[in-house]
Order: structure tokens, then sequence, then C-alpha cells
């Protein structure tokens, strides 16, 4: 197996699909405050990494360091790649503003 599947795997085995279509990450977030909190996160080679950009990267490709990851249906658990767009800083907080 190689590691871009075997990473995919670990991931779909945490996951339940919501009748909304999002797949909702069930392993562990990040602490409730402070930058980045409430996401999913898991460990890749020693590294805590957010889950939704693993999945963003795996079937769109690399997120510049510039670039954000944001969830179009407005939940932060949801891991679903066709939920998930690449956008500014500024886009991103935009969104976040008409929520």
């Amino acid at each position: 197996m190689t590691r871009r599947i075997d990473i995919l795997s670990r991931i779909l085995q945490r996951i339940v699909v919501a009748p909304s279509g999002c797949w909702l990450w069930t392993g562990p977030h990040s602490g409730s405050n402070g930058r980045g909190h409430s996401y999913p996160r898991m460990c890749l080679d020693g590294q805590t990494v957010a889950v939704h950009r693993v999945v963003y990267t795996h079937y769109y490709g690399y997120v510049p360091g510039k670039k954000q990851i944001d969830h179009t249906c407005k939940n932060r658990c949801c891991v679903n790649p066709d939920h998930l767009e690449m956008v500014t800083h500024k886009e991103n907080q935009r969104r976040r503003d008409r929520r």
C-alpha cells in the first residue's frame, strides 16, 4: 500500500457520513480555544496536522503557504473533499463574517 493510500485509509476509518454529505471526523480535535480551535487533527510522522488540509492535498494537490482551506458546508468537523475549497485569508474571513 502506498503512503498516500495508507493515510487516506486512516482518515476514512475515522469518519461518519452525515445526511448532509459531510464526512464528520470522529478522531481527535485541536483544543477548544486559541488558533485553529476545534479542527480535526491527526499525527503524521510525529507532526500534528489538520485533517481537512491533508484530505484537500490528497485530492487536489499542494496548498501554498498563503492559502487557506475553507469548509463550504460551514462545518469545521467535515473533511469531505467536495466541501473544501482553497481561498485567500481575506476571502475566508469575508465568508466567516457572512455566516
